[in-house]
């Protein structure tokens, strides 16, 4: 996933995660040099090149306490990257905090969305394929049709629908779900 997705973006996104630990791996076998160390005129096998990993990375977890049920208590910690990159590069998002409040909330939406992606869930996805097919539908309405709320209202608090495809301009309008349905790339 992460190599997909850092194949379709320009420069190095701010990456922010819970601490699963395969996260911090993955993206420091994705973003990395090998430099090779400097020959010591001894005889026998050279020894490995280094992995210094690209100074242009940032990457923080997220921790979270729970007591009850309840979050406690949330704690941030920069795995690559500076303290001072990563707050930088916040002032320019919609969140002006390491969370991970974005992507739950999408996984939240996913699963709502379709009942074979719900947890516990008695439903069974008997075929890979569509199961794909039903969740780029689900994917395209969130960001091509559905207006979120936060990106919807201004500075001066007024409600302009807006979607996630808008926000990036990558459309300039909401589309129909017959726009949708009916786009040449979705029907191959």
């Amino acid at each position: 996933m992460l190599k997909d997705l850092t194949a379709r973006c320009q420069g190095k996104p701010l990456f922010v995660s819970d601490e699963l630990p395969h996260y911090s791996t993955v993206l420091g076998e994705l973003f990395h040099q090998l430099v090779s160390p400097e020959p010591t005129g001894q005889p026998g096998r050279p020894r490995n090149p280094a992995r210094v990993i690209d100074e242009d990375l940032h990457y923080a977890t997220v921790h979270k306490t729970r007591e009850g049920g309840k979050v406690v208590k949330v704690e941030r910690k920069v795995v690559y990257g500076t303290e001072l990159d990563i707050v930088t590069r916040l002032e320019k998002s919609p969140s002006k905090t390491i969370n991970t409040a974005y992507v739950e909330r999408s996984n939240l939406d996913w699963r709502l969305w379709d009942a074979h992606l719900a947890r516990k869930a008695p439903t069974v996805a008997r075929s890979m394929r569509w199961l794909k097919a039903k969740f780029a539908i689900c994917v395209a309405c969130y960001n091509l049709i559905r207006p979120h709320e936060t990106l919807s209202r201004g500075e001066d608090r007024i409600f302009r629908p807006r979607t996630p495809a808008m926000a990036a301009k990558v459309v300039d309008r909401r589309w129909s779900f017959s726009e949708l349905l009916t786009y040449p790339a979705l029907c191959q």
